[in-house]
Order: C-alpha cells, then sequence, then structure tokens
C-alpha cells in the first residue's frame, strides 16, 4: 500500500479536430468508415469477462441505408442476466479494494486510447449506426467520451481530498465507500458518450454493474465496451448485457442487492422503473440511489432586442442538429411580434439550405432518425400540424423512408401556445415557433415556465440586460441548463454540467462531482486519544 498522496492532472476539454478536406483525420476517418461497412459483426454478450452468443439475436441496420446490416448482436435472457449479476456480485469484493489510483489509471488509459488509437472506431461507429454527420459524431463519441473519462477521474480525487474537521483530541475521518450491492446502467440511443459515462461514473468509484444498451446503439456502445478491456477494465466490473428492458427489470428489480440505476432515457420508462423499485423497497437490502435523465421539451425564447442571426443560427443548430435527436434540442420557440418577419424570412432562407442525406457525404447538415418507430411517430406529428388549423408548416414537412428513414427539417408556426407539438416531446427535427405580442411579454414567459412537464433546457435572447435578467428570472425553473444568447444543446463536460429537474430527471449533472456522489456510500470515522474515564460530567458536580 503506497504512502503517498497522488494527484491528478486538471483536464483540459478535448479539442475537436476540424475534418477538413484533406485533413489526416478525414482521411483516416473515411478508410474506418469503409471498413466497418464491408464487415457484418456477431455482437456477443459480456459477462465477466466472457462473450457468450445466446442464439437470440437482432440487427444493427444503418438508418440512412436501412437494408445495410452491420452486425447482428445477441440478447441476454434470464439465465444471463442472473449470471451478470453473480459476476457483478463475485467481482465487486477485489474491485472496490484496488486502490482508486489504480481505478483512475485504467480510465485514464481509456481516455488516452480514444484520443489516439480508437478515435476513427468509434466515430466511425456512431456514424454509421446512429446517423450522425462527422461532427456531431466527433463531439459524443470522440471529444464527450474521452471528458467524461478524464474529469470523473479527476473529480474522483477531488471527492476523496474533502474531509471533516477535526480537533487535538479526535481526528475524523470520512471514508467514500462503493453502494453496497450492484448498479444497472441503462443508457439511450442517441449519445455514445452516454452509452459510457452510465456505466463508467459508478465503476469509477469501485461499483460494479450491469449496462443494458439501447438496442439502437448496441454498435457503438459494443466498441466501448471493448475499449474499455483494452484499458484494463477487469472482467465483471461492467457487464454487457443487451436484452429486453421488461425481462432485465423483472430479474434485477426483484434482486435484493440493487444498489442504483443509472439511466437515461424517456420519462414514460423512468417513472416505471420508479413505481417497481418502491413497490420492491422492502426486498432490498438497501435504498437504493437512482439517478435519471429523462425528457425534454426545450426552448428559446427571443426578446423584441434579440439579435436576429444570431437567434435564427440557435434556432437552426439548436432544433436540427442529429436531427432533433437530441434531450436539450430547442423544440419549441417564442418569438416577439416585433421580431417576426425578420426572423421569418432569414430563417426559412437560411433552413432551406440545409442537406439531409447519408453523413457518410460529409457535405450534409443532417441524417436520418434513428429507426422505423421514431420516423413513424415524428411523421405523425408533423401529418397531425398539417391537419390543424390552429398550425401551419413553414418549411419541410416531407418524410422519406424508401431507402433511409429520412425527415426534413420542419418548422410549425402555430396560433397557439399550448399547441400539441409546443407541449409534447417529439424527439425530430421538427420546431413549432409562436408569435406573441409585446404587451404578452410576461404572460407569454409564464406560458413557457408552465406548459410542458419538462424542466431540462432552454434559452433567452435579447440585447437588453433589463430584459435578460426580467427572464432568467422568470424561467429560474424552467430549465436545469439554461443559455443566454446561444443555443440550448451542446453541454460540455466540466464546462456546463448537465441535467434537468420536474419531469426531465432527477437533476444529478452528469460531467460534474455532483454526479460521482451519489455512487458512494459514506462512511464517518471517528477516532478519540484520549477518551474519558468517567460518566459523570462537570455540571454534576
Amino acid at each position: 500500500m503506497s504512502n503517498a498522496f497522488f494527484t491528478v492532472k486538471k483536464p483540459l476539454n478535448e479539442p475537436i479536430l476540424s475534418y477538413l478536406q484533406g485533413s489526416p483525420e478525414r482521411i483516416s476517418l473515411k478508410g474506418k468508415l469503409k471498413e466497418l461497412k464491408e464487415q457484418r459483426i456477431d455482437i456477443p454478450v459480456i459477462i465477466g469477462g466472457k462473450e457468450i452468443y445466446t442464439g437470440n439475436t437482432k440487427e444493427c441496420v444503418i438508418p440512412h441505408n436501412n437494408k445495410h446490416v452491420l452486425a447482428t448482436y445477441h440478447l441476454a435472457g434470464e439465465k444471463e442476466i442472473k449470471l451478470a449479476i453473480e459476476a457483478a456480485r463475485l467481482a465487486k469484493k477485489e474491485w472496490e479494494s484496488v486502490s482508486w489510483q489504480h481505478r483512475g489509471a485504467i480510465f485514464l488509459k481509456a481516455a488516452e486510447l480514444l484520443s489516439g488509437s480508437w478515435r476513427t472506431t468509434l466515430n466511425a461507429a456512431t456514424m454509421l449506426g446512429q446517423s450522425k454527420t462527422v461532427y456531431q459524431a466527433e463531439i459524443d463519441s470522440a471529444c464527450e467520451l474521452i471528458d467524461f473519462l478524464r474529469f470523473n477521474t479527476y473529480f474522483m480525487s477531488e471527492i476523496y481530498t474533502d474531509q471533516p474537521i477535526s480537533t487535538n483530541d479526535n481526528w475524523n475521518r470520512l471514508e467514500y465507500r462503493p453502494l453496497e450491492g450492484f448498479v444497472l446502467a441503462v443508457s439511450p440511443f442517441n449519445f455514445t458518450a452516454i452509452g459510457g459515462n452510465l456505466p463508467v461514473a459508478p465503476a469509477i468509484m469501485g461499483n460494479t454493474v450491469l449496462w443494458k444498451p439501447s438496442g439502437a446503439a448496441v454498435y457503438s456502445n459494443y466498441f466501448v465496451m471493448k475499449l474499455l478491456q483494452e484499458a484494463g477494465l477487469p472482467d465483471g466490473v461492467i457487464n454487457f448485457i443487451p436484452s429486453s428492458g421488461n425481462l432485465l427489470g423483472d430479474v434485477v428489480f426483484n434482486h435484493q442487492e440493487l444498489a442504483g440505476v443509472h439511466f437515461t432515457g424517456s420519462t414514460q420508462v423512468f417513472n416505471t422503473m420508479w413505481k417497481t423499485i418502491g413497490n420492491n423497497i422492502e426486498k432490498y437490502n438497501s435504498y437504493p440511489k437512482i439517478v435519471g435523465e429523462t425528457g425534454g421539451k426545450d426552448f428559446i425564447f427571443a426578446h423584441k432586442d434579440a439579435n436576429v442571426e444570431q437567434l435564427v443560427t440557435a434556432l437552426i443548430r439548436g432544433a436540427f442538429e442529429y436531427q432533433g435527436q437530441k434531450c436539450s434540442a430547442a423544440s419549441r420557440a417564442y418569438i416577439s411580434a416585433q421580431l417576426w418577419e425578420e426572423v421569418r424570412g432569414v430563417l426559412i432562407k437560411e433552413a432551406s439550405t440545409i442537406n439531409v442525406g447519408n453523413v457518410e457525404d460529409f457535405s450534409n447538415f443532417m441524417g436520418a432518425v434513428i429507426d422505423q418507430k421514431a420516423y413513424d411517430k415524428i411523421k405523425g406529428y408533423i401529418e397531425y400540424a398539417k391537419a390543424s388549423d390552429q398550425a401551419e408548416i413553414i418549411l419541410g414537412g416531407r418524410c422519406d423512408d424508401s431507402l433511409g428513414y429520412f425527415i426534413e427539417p420542419t418548422i410549425i408556426l402555430t396560433t397557439d401556445p399550448h399547441f400539441k407539438t409546443m407541449t409534447e416531446e417529439i424527439f425530430g427535427p421538427v420546431l413549432t415557433l409562436y408569435v406573441y405580442k409585446e404587451e404578452d411579454f410576461e404572460e407569454t414567459l409564464d406560458i413557457c415556465n408552465s406548459s410542458t412537464i419538462y424542466g431540462l433546457t432552454g434559452a433567452i435572447f435579447s440585447q437588453d440586460r433589463g430584459a435578460l435578467i426580467k427572464m432568467e428570472a422568470h424561467l429560474r425553473n424552467a430549465a436545469g441548463n439554461f443559455y443566454i444568447n446561444d443555443k440550448p444543446t451542446g453541454a460540455v463536460v466540466g464546462q456546463q454540467p448537465f441535467g434537468g429537474s420536474r419531469k426531465s430527471g432527477t437533476n444529478d449533472k452528469a460531467g460534474s462531482k455532483l454526479n460521482l456522489l451519489r455512487w458512494m456510500n459514506p462512511r464517518t470515522i471517528k477516532e478519540t486519544f484520549n477518551p474519558p474515564t468517567n460518566y459523570r460530567y462537570p455540571y454534576m458536580g
């Protein structure tokens, strides 16, 4: 056991590569895209370091070329889920006894590998499997995941240095134990970095994890798992179990050693999880820590003094990057009537130039939505708006799934601030606008604040400081990540810790120490140097 106090270098955020024409990173990525498309891999369940091929399989397809199969992946059944729990239990004792610097070194090595030789693999897998453009893949599966790995290690070291006050007579220590039991991590399709962070955050604190990736992101998430193994992650610390959510819940939520859940996904699924855990609360050895980031209906609110070009850029990037499939995507906007005519002209002109298509063509700004289910849902909202006398589609609205799941960037103008597409989460490239009169400014702020169940992200635009102060105060609880004169997407690890409240989640702020604190079970230790030898106190004399 070392007797030194170790420090971790404070990280800088990973630089974003440009992928300009002729650049080495562009040439390398193009080659990796070609390589991955030319092979069809078989993705196993990974439990205790062993690869298991169950024979119960599904396919990973390219969303923008939905006849092309990238991989077959095997689903964990009840037997495999129970094996994974046992593997996590067996690995726990040794893993939690590994010194924090050695745990951290594994994830720092993973970050370094991803920054180098693994970068093109993760980016290409994310582009193909999730239809992300090169830029969206780079900021996700490379930069953000690297940042999670490095910053989590740094945050861990900072947490461990936080100790209570002692006196001459006693020494008080705070020991940061991992949770007692195993953690379930359930990750979404839309961010490879979230897929990596959900199991890694508990693991770095000494927990062992069952990781259920989204079926629509198994392809890239499998490469994340292989990256962690190459970095030296011990067997059983993270167990990779693609599976049916219902089956997984039946087994895991009935197990007495469930210690925590790290979740990103829909509000409805999270609500069901929470209810199930509550109903089973008598079964558990301890109260499970439940951490979730769920839905959003994120807004942009434009005051009459907003800069039009800045606002339009935020509307387009906020609503249509990655086909609007971000929980933080701008989905509703409130525009001052005094700005509207100018905004309308610039917005339609700019948004009309957006290219939608195969993300392997780097000139495209948007790819396809993730799958048929998402396509049908988004198309349904567009058709609803087309049929309504309270709405007008002023841009886009066309959908085509003959080759890939393509939906044009669509802008809806409504006369009703409570219109369906203003209040319900769509998770696609659909932006609904409401134009308010200046005399209704504060009333419209109230509507923005109260008309949805969510509280994830939001943005306000104005050049008037007084108006910004008023909007910020009025919308204090409307968003956990709040942006002034910027789009409501693109939170950076260490800069804008991410999460919202209301029905957007538990707001435990991924990308900060706050999240890591949830995966600990602290123990206070008091050592007294000169204990009393008589029970009597002086006042009794």
